[in-house]
């Protein structure tokens, strides 16, 4: 009993990071029972990843944008840009593919380099310098294609965007291996890391997450992810661009949680003077951020573009919103500081099951525009409530009935300790 109520207690203190998970959840179980089965059929689960990958790569530079207090508007214009470039490269100027990719990349880089000098260095404020870019990429977009698509794209190429691993079966087998023995794989590999962390938190005595919890949590992580490995597995197999957005998930979520820039990250949005007292340039820092946003806007606008194998002059419309609500959904919150790139590709997955599954119901534009604006504006609507109940008065009163404070009451006993500010590396 005392396990339950301890781990229940840490629940309601995490409500962020848990509500995202329960919401996905629900939702899935939802469209399951309305579309009759057919959202987790495999050939529909392996539509999901390709579908939605540009916007899981642009989430993940979304949210660390927000992280630092920022937005941007311009991501699905950059995204349409870059396909359009690429577009001529490959197809007009007789590009390879293989050249043409890190050039687009390297442009993407230019064009987060143009709009992070205006942010970090002129100051103007992100929400006018990517609203401007917005425009402008659109425009560029247009005039680079001279509002003609291009098309056909090489089939390397068209493998970035839909292609799959290769069945070292020979498609004789009812499963895939490849794809099963990466999933297993993958899945002792989060269950080991997991272990280990708790072990090193255990050891510096910084570990306060029940073991009933963290068993339950990561027993689910590992059964969801044999379940997608065989569902994919049933199928066709692992979806090239499946891998390029594991790649990603793994080195961002390292450089987010283990490195200087990403503690700076963290800084720069929880308190941009703090930050600035302690040393950490954070014009740099934001530079980075834009320069960053920019490859990865690049790189979801040639996904998208392999995938249509055409660069078209409206690709790219909309995908800022998606990558937004992506963040938000995830966890992300609106004043910055807070966010993680796994909670933000558990928002784009949010996003992409109600895409999907509205779309098998056969519901209008109209109406999956209405529903995905509700969900978002109950997303950012839970983290005010979140916050404002962890705020004064030591906790919420669900916290208090489980005897775990979220917050430690203040005493007028004990004067408070004077500290002495803390210097962050600025490196």
């Amino acid at each position: 009993m005392s396990a339950l109520r301890e781990s229940l207690g840490f629940l309601t203190s995490r409500l962020r990071q848990v509500g995202i998970f329960v919401a996905l959840i629900l939702i899935v179980i939802l469209f399951q029972v309305l579309t009759n089965g057919i959202l987790l059929e495999p050939q529909n689960v392996s539509n999901l990843v390709v579908q939605n990958s540009y916007i899981l790569i642009l989430a993940i530079g979304m949210v660390m944008v927000i992280i630092a207090g920022h937005i941007d508007l311009s991501v699905g214009s950059i995204a349409g840009f870059i396909g359009a470039v690429a577009g001529v490269m490959i197809v007009h100027w007789g590009w390879a593919w293989w050249l043409a990719i890190p050039a687009c990349l390297l442009v993407g880089a230019l064009v987060g380099a143009w709009q992070g000098y205006w942010i970090a260095y002129v100051g103007i404020p992100a929400f006018i310098v990517t609203l401007a870019g917005m425009l402008i990429f659109r425009g560029l977009t247009l005039i680079t294609l001279k509002n003609q698509q291009i098309t056909p794209f090489p089939n390397e190429l068209r493998a970035l965007g839909g292609g799959f691993l290769p069945d070292i079966s020979g498609g004789t087998s009812v499963l895939e291996w490849l794809t099963v023995i990466l999933g297993v794989g993958g899945t002792a590999a989060i269950l080991f890391q997991a272990i280990k962390e708790r072990r090193v938190r255990r050891k510096f005595n910084l570990e306060n997450e029940p073991m009933a919890w963290f068993a339950v949590k990561n027993g689910f992580i590992a059964v969801l992810m044999l379940i997608i490995t065989f569902l994919l597995a049933s199928y066709r197999g692992t979806p090239i661009v499946l891998i390029v957005l594991a790649v990603l998930v793994i080195l961002y979520s390292a450089l987010m949680n283990n490195s200087i820039f990403g503690r700076h990250t963290y800084a720069i949005g929880g308190n941009l003077h703090a930050a600035e007292l302690s040393g950490i340039k954070t014009k740099k820092v934001t530079f980075r951020l834009f320069v960053n946003m920019g490859v990865l806007a690049a790189l979801a606008g040639l996904v998208f573009t392999a995938r249509l194998n055409s660069a078209q002059p409206a690709g790219g419309t909309g995908f800022e919103l998606d990558s937004i609500a992506a963040a938000f959904i995830g966890g992300a919150a609106v004043q910055g500081g807070i966010g993680t790139v796994a909670g933000a590709m558990i928002g784009g997955l949010i996003m992409g099951v109600l895409n999907n599954g509205m779309s098998i119901l056969g519901l209008g534009t109209d109406y999956q525009q209405l529903i995905k604006g509700l969900v978002l504006l109950l997303a950012v609507g839970f983290d005010i409530f979140n916050k404002n109940r962890t705020g004064a008065g030591g906790g919420s009163s669900i916290g208090r009935r489980f005897k775990w404070k979220t917050t430690p009451p203040a005493t007028e006993s004990a004067p408070a300790a004077k500290t002495e500010p803390v210097r962050v590396d600025a490196k």
